[in-house]
């Protein structure tokens, strides 16, 4: 599927971009800081993307840790009916593909 793409248009962008947080959610404990040290997006991207799971099914919770607001941490709650599964095992393609289009888009 990925190997045959050559464009990607937004809504393809923001589409796999919620995978890719979403898997990186799942996988470990992660607030706003630590994912855009970790993907190096914008503190902005991340907060629409997250507040934008549920348009895809995807229900997110976060986990207050402390008495700042930003204490804690988010946490897949239900994937609904997207496939973690499928995602992981296509992980590492998602990610490809959206560091490829993040590079286009930096050098116009």
């Amino acid at each position: 599927m990925f190997s045959q793409v050559n464009v990607i248009n937004k809504s393809q962008k923001a589409f796999l971009r919620k995978l890719y947080l979403a898997h990186l959610l799942d996988e470990e404990q992660h607030n706003l800081l630590s994912l855009q040290k970790l993907t190096g997006m914008p503190r902005r991207t991340l907060q629409d993307a997250i507040a934008a799971f549920a348009d895809i099914g995807i229900k997110v919770d976060f986990i207050q840790q402390g008495q700042r607001h930003n204490e804690g941490h988010y946490r897949i709650s239900t994937w609904g009916p997207i496939s973690s599964a499928w995602v992981n095992s296509h992980f590492e393609q998602i990610k490809a593909i959206i560091e490829d289009v993040e590079t286009q888009e930096l050098a116009c």
